[in-house]
């Protein structure tokens, strides 16, 4: 997530990593207690964090850190009071190294649901949290905390990456329904029973364990989640897409880092920067993909990257997102109002704490990077705690009580041998080369400097396969004399620089 420094750290509220680096009296008003892990007999080594130089070896002080001491003692852990949880959390926001939105992070809602000890519970306090946040579009900022991990097979869990997300389907024939970042977890929802309504659009359950017991998931009620349809200022069609993205984002599967404490269920949530649904959300490749739509119904010329049709396509669909959440009033901040008011706290964390974590790939948004000021802005990035970390997702390491993958009404699968593996793949190549030998022979043939050229001599290749029997080569690898022999050939090459052929195309004209 961040790299080590290996250097004394002059900030005064946060530990640096490795572990054996000083701490320094903070100036906050509050008390906190950070521990370290050590490899010694004692779970913990205790190090006082000081949150007010008029507090420092007070009464209060020395009476906490007696209390932590001997609950470790005797139990090999102690709990954060509700103070201190409050203060943590807010402090791990303000220490996220990837986050730009950190000039808020004192004004972050805790809610602490440490008491919580069932699934139903945990979905209850999700649903006020997402109230609290939603806020009827004035989006609020807020952290909802779980109990805290103890022997790590007794954790809580929010299953979901996020709090809110749409399903993805995969169809029959390869293609998806709805968000392909998704399509994992939502066909583990559909296993646990979760019976979606197979739209681009479905908003996924919440899938939630507590103790260690087997997940469980709960649908939100249909007037929990506040959606908003994208349309655009000037382009009346862009409705005719029926888009639309939920207001909060909410990371939920996250582990909180507190005190030497371990949270695995702490979900936090804030408002939108428009770049990330604008660029990343539908119009990476990999997710809604929308934008050589948006640039057809544009009228723009997107076989040609000179136009630029991507940019002004991706501009457009951004001046959407930030024209919707507006008219509907509910909380979003572009990517320069965001720039301005990192570098702002920046320089502030700069002149009270000597430094600012910071993600420089993270941090400097997918669109118009060099025009905002954190382009240019030289960053450290450095790992400080408290702090949310990663983890591995809970379906992937989830022991199961119920057995709920081993149905006692399948049939014991068949065990196959190497050689009858082999054997079996031989006969059928061996059929799928007499077929192929039936076909008329087609060769491709490109020549590129950029790749470009061969990129589609590769389509061609997919293309002319269903009925040729078609293969690919490169012009410098191609052996001329075949020339004579060959039933069909297509060639496929462009100019380079000012009009000259590929290098590898002239060596077959030379020849």
């Amino acid at each position: 997530m961040s790299g080590q420094l290996g250097i004394k750290s002059e900030i005064d509220d946060s530990v640096l990593q490795p572990n054996n680096l000083q701490v320094h009296t903070p100036k906050f008003n509050k008390i906190f207690i950070d521990l370290i892990s050590s490899s010694l007999a004692i779970p913990m080594n205790v190090a006082t964090r000081m949150f007010s130089m008029r507090m420092y070896k007070s009464p209060a002080h020395e009476a906490r850190w007696q209390q932590v001491q001997s609950d470790i003692e005797k139990t090999g852990k102690y709990h954060l009071t509700e103070t201190e949880l409050i203060f943590g959390a807010k402090l791990a926001w303000r220490n996220a190294n990837r986050c730009i939105g950190r000039i808020q992070w004192s004004k972050l809602q805790v809610f602490d649901c440490r008491y919580v000890t069932t699934t139903s519970g945990m979905f209850e306090a999700i649903c006020n949290h997402i109230k609290y946040a939603t806020n009827k579009g004035n989006i609020r900022s807020a952290i909802t905390i779980f109990p805290q991990r103890t022997d790590g097979k007794h954790d809580y869990r929010v299953w979901n990456p996020q709090l809110i997300s749409y399903a993805g389907y995969r169809e029959p024939d390869g293609s998806i329904t709805g968000e392909p970042a998704t399509v994992e977890f939502t066909e583990l929802c559909l296993k646990l029973g979760w019976k979606g309504r197979h739209t681009d659009w479905d908003i996924l359950p919440m899938v939630l364990s507590a103790n260690g017991h087997d997940p469980e998931y709960f649908e939100y009620p249909h007037d929990l989640i506040l959606e908003v349809p994208l349309t655009h200022p000037t382009f009346k069609w862009f409705a005719d897409f029926k888009l639309k993205w939920y207001a909060v984002p909410a990371v939920a599967n996250m582990l909180f880092d507190c005190g030497g404490l371990q949270f695995t269920a702490a979900p936090f949530s804030g408002w939108y920067m428009s770049t990330e649904i604008g660029c990343r959300n539908l119009c990476d490749t990999n997710r809604r993909n929308i934008l050589e739509k948006v640039a057809t119904k544009m009228g723009l010329n997107t076989r040609n990257p000179t136009t630029l049709w991507k940019d002004k396509a991706l501009v457009e669909v951004n001046i959407a997102v930030l024209h919707s959440f507006q008219t509907h009033n509910v909380t979003i901040v572009d990517h320069h109002t965001a720039s301005d008011s990192f570098i702002k706290h920046f320089e502030n964390e700069s002149r009270l704490r000597n430094g600012c974590p910071a993600d420089w790939v993270w941090i400097v948004p997918p669109m118009s990077s060099s025009a905002t000021q954190v382009f240019h802005q030289e960053m450290a990035n450095y790992y400080m705690k408290p702090n949310f970390e990663y983890q591995e997702p809970a379906y992937k390491t989830h022991v199961w009580k119920k057995g709920r993958d081993q149905s006692k009404n399948k049939k014991p699968k068949r065990k196959f041998h190497f050689k009858q593996i082999a054997r079996a793949v031989k006969f059928t190549s061996k059929l799928f080369g007499r077929a192929l030998s039936r076909r008329i022979k087609a060769t491709v043939l490109y020549a590129t400097e950029t790749g470009k050229s061969e990129a589609y001599a590769k389509k061609l290749v997919e293309l002319f396969a269903h009925a040729f029997n078609a293969e690919v080569y490169n012009m410098s690898e191609y052996d001329v004399s075949s020339i004579e022999h060959e039933a069909l050939i297509l060639v496929v090459a462009s100019t380079f620089g000012n009009g000259d052929p590929p290098e590898n195309g002239e060596v077959s004209t030379m020849s």
